[in-house]
C-alpha cells in the first residue's frame, strides 16, 4: 500500500488524509502542521500519522499532499525538494483550485510528478466534510504519470473526477466562489438587511433556510428557468425603488443590488447571464 505524507494539516489536509486512510487506499506516515500541535491534532482527527516538527524529519514517501495556503505552495515545494532525500518515483499533488500543478515546479528537480485535484466541496468543518466526501466532483490538473496514480485512488473513495484545462483553472475555480462563498456573502447581507427591517432573530434563520432548500430544490430541477423576483418579471419600477432603499442602507449592497437585478432580467428573457455577443 502507497505511504502518503501530510504538509499542511487544516481542514483539507485532515479530510483527504482520513478519508484516505479509512478508505484503505493509503496509509498516511507523517504529518507537518504550522507548528508541532496543530500536527498532533491532526494525527488524533485522522487516527493515523506520526506528529512532526520539521521537513527533514519527513520519511520517504509514494505521496505527498501539500495543503497549505494558495500563496505558499511554491515556497514549500522549495523547502520539501531542499529537505528530501529518497526515491524520485514520487507524486506530489495540493488540492488549489486556482493554482495550476506546476506551482510546486521545484520538485520537479527530484523527478517528482505533480498534479492538482480540487474537490468542489466545502471545507467548513472536517467531520461533515468526510460524511458529503463520497460522490464528490473533483478538477482535476497535472502530469499525466502522477494523475495514473492519483485518480483510482480518488476514485475508491468515492470521487468523481474530471480534468480541468491548465489555461481555465482560474475560471473554474472562480465558478466555484460564485457557487458557494457569494452564497454565502449573500446570505449575510440579507440576515442584516432582514435585522435592520425588524424580523425576528429566529424568524430570520427560519425563513433563510426555508429560501434556500426552495431554491437549492428549484435550481437543481430547472436550472436558469428557476430564476424569479421583481426583476425577472420585469417590475423595473420596483427595482429601481427598493435598490435605492437597499443604497441608502448599505450602499454597497445597493450596487450588488443593482448588478445582480441586471443580470437576473437578462437571465429571464435569454435564459444566460452571458452579454448576446458571448452567449452565442
Amino acid at each position: 500500500m502507497k505511504t502518503l505524507n501530510v504538509v499542511g494539516c487544516g481542514k483539507v489536509g485532515q479530510t483527504l488524509a482520513r478519508v484516505f486512510q479509512a478508505g484503505g487506499v493509503c496509509t498516511v506516515q507523517d504529518l507537518k502542521g504550522i507548528d508541532l500541535s496543530e500536527a498532533e491534532r491532526a494525527s488524533a482527527f485522522i487516527q493515523a500519522g506520526r506528529p512532526v516538527e520539521a521537513l527533514c524529519d519527513m520519511r520517504p514517501a509514494d505521496l505527498w499532499l501539500v495543503t497549505v495556503p494558495d500563496t505558499m505552495i511554491t515556497s514549500v515545494a522549495a523547502d520539501i525538494a531542499a529537505a528530501y532525500t529518497g526515491s524520485s518515483r514520487v507524486v506530489a499533488f495540493h488540492c488549489s483550485g486556482f493554482l495550476p500543478a506546476s506551482t510546486m515546479e521545484p520538485l520537479r528537480a527530484l523527478g517528482w510528478s505533480l498534479a492538482s485535484v480540487h474537490p468542489v466541496l466545502t471545507f467548513a468543518d472536517p467531520t461533515a466534510a468526510i460524511a458529503q466526501f463520497r460522490g464528490t466532483p473533483c478538477g482535476v490538473e497535472g502530469d499525466e504519470a502522477a494523475l495514473e496514480v492519483l485518480l483510482p485512488l480518488f476514485t475508491t473513495v468515492g470521487a468523481r473526477c474530471f480534468p480541468v484545462e491548465t489555461p481555465l483553472k482560474s475560471l473554474y475555480h472562480a465558478a466555484a466562489v460564485f457557487s458557494s462563498n457569494f452564497t454565502v456573502v449573500m446570505q449575510a447581507i440579507a440576515r442584516e438587511a432582514w435585522t435592520a427591517a425588524g424580523v425576528p432573530d429566529e424568524l430570520i434563520t427560519l425563513i433563510q433556510a426555508s429560501l434556500l432548500k426552495a431554491t437549492v430544490e428549484n435550481i437543481a430541477e430547472f436550472g436558469p428557468k428557476a430564476i424569479t423576483g421583481p426583476a425577472a418579471r420585469g417590475d423595473m419600477q420596483v427595482v429601481r425603488s427598493q435598490g435605492a432603499d437597499v443604497f441608502r442602507w448599505h450602499p454597497d449592497a445597493g450596487v450588488v443590488y443593482q448588478e445582480l437585478s441586471r443580470l437576473a432580467r437578462r437571465l429571464s428573457v435569454e435564459q444566460s447571464t452571458l452579454p448576446p455577443e458571448r452567449s452565442n
